[in-house]
């Protein structure tokens, strides 16, 4: 399961956050988002009760739900036995009935596993069930043996996202027939018999990684882009700030326009009451989801440190934020930095501590960072601080009044005797 926090840009100004109970936050004068979305995928380690696993992810969509937080996204994986949600419509349709305001994206459905009619037709019907609480998040497709198991070549994934994503903004943009033929699908006079429920259609985000397909492509259509990873050094090293400008590039010459405001990166977090606590949390979890899943599992390549000092070395090559409230808050200006400004915070929802850990991370990031960016504490300490200044001739009025409304009374006392 994914979740995102959304951040507000442009940016504007405003002051200290308060003191709060870990030890308050002391980035004053920052730049603002505003923090309410998550994104990411759990883990369950093979071995783990499936049924038990699904039923654990809508619990923490529920609990994000009653944080406050704008958007969670769902996956789509089909092998290798970590990542088993196969169609995240089904789980939304289910978080869809526990939840009350947040916002359910599939994080991502693959496109090129997919007639590009039933994505758009299934996505429509949510969008009509949820009243408008859908987002479409597509790729290609991010685990190469779901694309054998389907008899579908790796090296034509992006090419069929971007076939099918061209069919599915037709289909969703005009209730004319719509004739296309490609060598994997083709649509003959289709048209949705449902029309999208928002307006103008289902908002739709394309997952890029670190090759500039995810941005060239939205930046055709002018969706929003999901950033799945601060891009390092492999094939291609694009920086996010590249990525963005290829994005706008793109939509210049498409007639469309890039919004910074829809932009989300993703990064790893997880926060504690301390830095040492936060670490100590996830070390083993995190360590078991890098090295057997991305590494033994996957081939990815990992870490060349101890399973024990990886979350140290994520957090040193600013792939990972793990620590306080401030630290989190110091992340986020960082990538704001490094992007030249993005609107939305996405945090990758990992299996890696124990379910209260879990959930008083994201409380914490809810109670302490948002409000930081969110400038939802403004009018709070602008009250406060007003109070603070005057709190001496306050008392004095406030005793003031006490006084004379005794004497009026020993006067009346007097009088009466």
């Amino acid at each position: 399961m994914s979740a995102i926090t959304r951040t507000k840009y442009p940016w504007k100004k405003f002051g200290v956050t308060p003191e709060n109970a870990y030890g308050g936050c002391k980035h004053g004068n920052s730049k603002s988002y505003e923090i309410r979305r998550l994104h990411g995928s759990l883990f369950p380690r093979v071995g783990e009760n499936p049924t038990l696993a699904l039923e654990r992810d809508l619990e923490l969509l529920q609990w994000l739900d009653t944080l406050g937080f704008d958007e969670a996204y769902i996956g789509e994986h089909h092998s290798a036995g970590w990542e088993t949600i196969a169609s995240p419509e089904l789980f939304m349709a289910t978080a869809a009935e526990r939840t009350r305001h947040i916002k359910l994206g599939t994080g991502v459905t693959s496109l090129p596993y997919h007639h590009p009619f039933m994505v758009a037709n299934r996505m429509v019907q949510l969008d009509h069930l949820t009243r408008g609480r859908v987002i479409l998040g597509c790729g290609p497709g991010a685990l190469a043996s779901d694309a054998i198991m389907l008899g579908i070549k790796p090296e034509r994934q992006r090419a069929m996202m971007e076939e099918s994503l061209d069919a599915i903004m037709r289909l969703m943009s005009s209730p004319e027939p719509y004739t296309i033929k490609t060598d994997w699908f083709e649509m003959n006079d289709a048209v949705l018999q449902l029309r999208p429920y928002q307006d103008p259609i289902v908002p739709v985000a394309v997952a890029s990684v670190e090759s500039p397909a995810g941005v060239t492509l939205a930046g055709k259509h002018g969706a929003s882009v999901l950033s799945l990873s601060v891009p390092r050094d492999t094939i291609r090293k694009t920086s996010l700030a590249e990525l963005w400008e290829i994005a706008e590039e793109t939509a210049a010459e498409h007639g469309k326009t890039m919004h910074r405001e829809d932009w989300g990166v993703v990064m790893g977090m997880h926060l504690a009451d301390s830095k040492e606590q936060a670490i100590k949390d996830i070390k083993e979890g995190a360590g078991n989801v890098v090295t057997e899943y991305f590494g033994h599992t996957l081939g990815n390549p990992v870490p060349d440190v101890p399973r024990d000092q990886i979350v140290d070395f994520m957090v040193e090559k600013n792939q990972w934020i793990v620590g306080t409230p401030d630290d989190c808050i110091a992340g986020n200006e960082r990538l704001q930095d490094l992007t030249g400004g993005f609107g939305k915070f996405m945090m990758r929802v990992e299996d890696w501590a124990p379910r209260d850990k879990i959930h008083r991370s994201y409380e914490l990031l809810a109670r302490y960072v948002m409000p930081h960016f969110q400038g939802s504490l403004t009018g709070i300490k602008t009250s406060n601080n007003w109070t603070v200044e005057r709190r001496e001739s306050l008392q004095a009025n406030r005793y003031a009044g006490i006084k004379a409304a005794t004497d009026r009374f020993d006067a009346s006392r007097s009088n009466g005797s």
